[in-house]
């Protein structure tokens, strides 16, 4: 598995941009779905998101688009995550430019599903990400799940 591929959980990983390669060594390492975090057109040198979205088809994988710009996070957005998240069984791969808005997005969709933002800046941490600027969000979400 490309180690660009970072482990939040047994079934969710974080990466930075990926491309039609990575699609074809996610279908190969086991993922079920692809979620791409990146707007499009942040950067020259993205690989778009429908050339992602019609390899991960191919290859048999789930795709869905939630883009996070640096402006933050909406509720919209830790929605449709968390839906993403409870659509499969299988692993799901998040990515955007740097693999940080996916990891901070997957936090704050099980923080509203009531995990505890401690274990989820573990988690994060493991994978050599920062929950930092967002954890006030996540007190606040787990605390409206109880």
């Amino acid at each position: 598995m490309s180690e660009q591929f970072r482990r939040l959980t047994d079934r969710v990983y974080a990466s930075p941009q990926i491309g039609l390669v990575d699609v074809a060594e996610a279908a190969r390492a086991g993922f079920g779905m692809i979620v791409n975090n990146r707007p499009e057109d942040e950067s020259d040198d993205q690989t778009p998101g429908a050339e992602i979205a019609a390899a991960a088809a191919a290859a048999g994988l789930g795709y869905v688009a939630i883009p996070v710009t640096h402006a933050g996070f909406s509720q919209p957005q830790i929605a449709a995550m968390a839906a993403a998240l409870a659509s499969t069984d299988a692993p799901i791969l998040a990515y955007c430019r740097s693999g940080t808005r996916s990891t901070l997005l997957w936090a704050l969709a099980e923080a509203s599903g009531g995990t505890s933002p401690h274990s989820l800046a573990a988690s994060a941490s493991q994978a050599g990400y920062d929950l930092t600027p967002i954890r006030a969000m996540l007190d606040m979400l787990a605390a409206q799940d109880r």
